[in-house]
């Protein structure tokens, strides 16, 4: 049985479907769908374990069309995002068609993005498999693709209809990606949970061997905390920025080593460290807290040191084109305390240079 959130965004408000064996249950999909017509955008890697069961389930509907995009954070981009219009504009889909993404943060972003712009908006659906897409990029609405020169520039902010989260995805998700998830989910605790991240620390073994109720408590509290977030600020006009903690140092990284050699969660545990640190240096966490912090990440196997190729004129030029810049000044998220971030934009080159000549 599925248990239910909500974001909170008035008419633009959806569920979070949190559960196992969901797949089984087309009524959830169905009541979301509101017209004739489904796109089911999946890629080569997840389409072979789930889509035949999710495609079942959509059996009843008039069109129904299966778009397999390649795998990998490397084909997040504009040529990728037209292989879905082709099919939309080839199959006849109108404006009564709902897409369903089925997949990581990729799909996601790309089906959502997708729905944005066709026709001037369809609706869509997130069936989430992995676990960071599950506890982030599948809540807020936050869609696009890469661009060359920075993560993420292109897109639009479009909210899903639902979020369906069948925790048994999990069991088929590589060791490598539950830890760059669970990266994700520590954020929630680092930035507005104090009692979650101790809960966390206290679980994380078995949350990397997978316990079912431990999974299903750390997803749901991941979503909650989202979506609290998110019905505050749905643009990120402002509080919704702290859910960026070490994601402008990450996507920095992810963007200088190329698309898909750093997962993405791995790319923002070494940015939550190095906010760690400017945090420490400004005398707002202690440094045990860095430490423990860190052992953390590292008992993840996630990265805590940022790339030994990359100088800090890397990090200022590519930071300097990240979206959280405003009017020129750089925003970074950093802890005031562990539980609560702060967006700051004075931080110095000074502070800069000193902070990632210590992170190595």
């Amino acid at each position: 049985m599925a248990h239910t959130l909500h974001v909170d965004l008035g008419e633009r408000s959806y569920p979070i479907y949190i559960g196992r064996d969901l797949f089984s249950s087309p009524e959830l999909l169905a009541r979301h769908i509101a017209g004739r017509q489904v796109v089911l955008v999946s890629n080569d890697t997840v389409a072979p374990l789930y889509s035949s069961r999710l495609l079942a389930a959509l059996g009843g509907f008039s069109r129904v069309t299966e778009v397999i995009l390649p795998d990998g954070e490397q084909h997040k981009t504009l040529a990728t995002l037209n292989h879905i219009f082709d099919r939309l504009l080839q199959e006849g889909h109108n404006r009564s068609t709902t897409l369903i993404a089925l997949g990581g943060g990729v799909v996601g972003d790309m089906t959502g993005f997708a729905a944005a712009c066709y026709q001037r908006g369809v609706d869509f659906i997130q069936v989430p498999t992995t676990l960071l897409s599950q506890v982030d990029s599948s809540v807020g609405g936050k869609t696009g693709v890469n661009h060359p020169l920075g993560k993420n520039m292109i897109g639009a902010f479009y909210q899903p209809q639902a979020v369906l989260i069948d925790t048994d995805t999990l069991h088929t998700l590589p060791p490598r990606e539950l830890a760059a998830g669970l990266a994700e989910v520590l954020k929630y605790g680092l930035i507005c949970e104090s009692n979650f991240y101790a809960w966390l620390k206290d679980n994380m073994a078995r949350l990397l061997a997978r316990e079912e109720a431990a999974l299903a408590e750390a997803i749901e509290r991941s979503c909650a905390a989202k979506a609290a977030v998110v019905a505050a600020d749905e643009r990120e006009g402002g509080l919704r920025a702290i859910l960026n903690l070490g994601h402008t140092f990450g996507h920095a990284i992810e963007t200088h080593q190329g698309y898909g050699r750093w997962l993405h969660g791995e790319a923002v545990a070494a940015g939550m460290v190095l906010a760690a640190r400017l945090s420490a240096a400004r005398g707002w966490i202690s440094a045990g807290e860095v430490e423990e912090l860190v052992a953390l990440l590292g008992s993840m196997k996630l990265p805590v040191e940022p790339p030994a190729d990359m100088s800090l004129e890397d990090f200022r030029s590519l930071m300097a084109r990240d979206k959280k810049v405003l009017d020129g000044r750089l925003r970074l998220v950093l802890l005031r305390e562990i539980g609560a971030a702060a967006v700051v934009d004075d931080v110095t080159d000074s502070e800069l240079e000193s902070l990632l000549m210590t992170a190595r």
